[in-house]
């Protein structure tokens, strides 16, 4: 299996459907793919051959869409940039997997201009511009070539490197073959309700992202038109779902509460929505309830798992969200995947016993790029070790407890922040919080509440603590509450705690 394989069998049999919209421009499948085929042969022009890495640099767009085609219809692998990175960090992902090739979008110029460091690759594609030596005009380079035929290569082959969030000291390059995307896909296409087969899938979480790449993969396997922002604002994807008549879209929890407020002051045709698949974070159950009651025709998908898993490790599908005691869940392994709780020596541990969530499929990475010693440690025996804690439950539903390396030890006792965080969710005067361990003279670390109030409902530390004080030990209690503005989140709406770690600690 090749991921471009879809391409042809649509051009076979639907040809003339639309495949992209975007920015008010509409191409078909046709087109689509022969311009596909011309930016292969341009991306070979300019020396890019077998497993050379082609990165790309830009928000959402049928460009986007186009490069990621056309580097493996070149047989290349493709290298998705976070284009929210500094320039420095933007530098380090380029040298440390040796792109070649550069497609980035015109907004992106003046960074390439300005940094040549940059630049340490044979050529830069820039959007609809070229404007410096070095670069090339990204239609005229598909203008100038003649289609060539795929490359045809999947299976055990590099479909792309993509790089972990920069939370870490330095961000880590995940290698996901054909095989890889296509299996994730396949599994979850394979419970009936995960895209809609022929739909209109709207992409504005970022697509460089593999949360967004995994409905991109099934919805070209499915034969999906790709409805595509730049990014997100919630008025502009609530207008896209009524003007385009969507019906399926990914966003992650923080988008979600955007959304629903967005909704609630405006009124929008959201009828033809049938998939909501959300994931990346947490979801509170407060904000699940809200959404529900502001979505009612609408089936809600969680999908958890992590880039190395391509990404998809389980689902909660829409019938599990109307069962009270698994609705809090991430769901059941999902049909490609097999999912483990173990001990710190491996041993499989017995039903409600919190340990780590380990995960065996033909999704696992293969590895990650140029990190054996790394790739060793992750993978055992085949194993993805996560790094999430959490239990099975006796039907096989999975419960995230946290990140292992999250846990606050307080005074000898355990303390997950998630569980700190969703009791602080349920309290109104609460719009989000990041619950975060720190340094203690006296109880090695302290738990430490950072909030974001609400707009709806008025608190303060002492009101924040008796609520906690209703659901939680009294260990797990934040001894400090600080009040802000807004939290730092990555891409994917995961709030960056390393950050606020730092910030904290001086």
């Amino acid at each position: 299996m090749y991921v471009t394989q879809a391409l042809h069998r649509l051009v076979q049999q639907d040809p003339h459907r639309p495949m992209t919209i975007c920015g008010g421009r509409v191409r078909s499948v046709g087109e689509s793919a022969d311009r596909v085929a011309r930016l292969a042969a341009g991306l070979r022009g300019l020396g890019v051959r077998r497993g050379d890495r082609v990165a790309v640099l830009g928000p959402n767009s049928d460009q986007y869409h186009e490069s990621l085609l056309a580097a493996a219809w070149a047989d290349a692998v493709v290298m998705p940039i976070d284009y929210r990175w500094s320039p420095s960090e933007i530098s380090y992902a380029l040298r440390d997997c040796d792109a070649s090739v550069l497609v980035a979008d015109a907004a992106f110029l003046p960074v390439v201009d300005s940094r040549p460091e940059l630049v340490n690759l044979r050529t830069v594609v820039m959007g609809d511009t070229a404007a410096s030596a070095g670069t090339v005009c990204y239609e005229e380079l598909i203008e100038g070539s003649a289609a060539m035929p795929d490359s045809c290569r999947g299976g055990d082959a590099l479909f792309g490197i993509f790089y972990t969030g920069g939370t870490t000291a330095r961000p880590k390059g995940v290698m996901l073959t054909h095989a890889n995307m296509l299996t994730s896909a396949f599994g979850s296409l394979a419970t009936g309700q995960f895209v809609t087969p022929g739909g209109r899938i709207l992409h504005t979480a970022p697509m460089f992202h593999l949360a967004g790449l995994a409905v991109w993969t099934a919805a070209l396997i499915t034969g999906g038109t790709h409805v595509i922002l730049p990014a997100f604002t919630p008025t502009d994807v609530l207008t896209a779902i009524e003007d385009h008549g969507i019906t399926d879209i990914l966003l992650v929890p923080t988008m979600i509460q955007l959304l629903v407020d967005a909704l609630r002051r405006g009124e929008y045709d959201v009828s033809s929505l049938r998939h909501l698949v959300y994931g990346g974070a947490p979801m509170p159950v407060s904000l699940l309830a809200r959404t529900r009651d502001a979505l009612r025709d609408t089936g809600f998908v969680q999908a958890y798992g992590m880039t190395e898993l391509a990404p998809v490790a389980t689902l909660l599908l829409p019938t599990d969200h109307d069962d009270p005691g698994i609705a809090g869940s991430a769901g059941r392994a999902a049909p490609h995947a097999e999912v483990r709780v173990v001990g710190p020596g491996g041993t499989e541990l017995s039903t409600g016993a919190v340990g780590e969530v380990i995960v065996r499929g033909g999704h696992v990475m293969s590895g990650y790029w140029g990190r054996p010693e790394e790739t060793a440690a992750a993978v055992r025996d085949g194993w993805m070790h996560t790094g999430d804690a959490g239990y099975l439950d006796g039907r096989g539903y999975l419960f995230i407890v946290d990140r292992i390396k999250d846990m606050t030890i307080s005074g000898g006792e355990n303390a997950f922040p998630a569980e700190v965080e969703a009791v602080l969710a349920q309290h109104p005067g609460v719009a989000m919080s990041a619950v975060i361990g720190l340094p203690d003279d006296r109880w090695g670390e302290r738990v430490h509440a950072v909030v974001v109030p609400s707009d709806t409902g008025r608190t303060d530390a002492g009101k924040l603590r008796e609520h906690c004080l209703e659901h939680l030990a009294r260990y797990k209690i934040p001894r400090d509450i600080e009040f802000v503005t807004e939290l730092p989140v990555s891409a994917a709406g995961k709030v960056l705690k390393r950050q606020l770690r730092q910030q904290r600690v001086r």
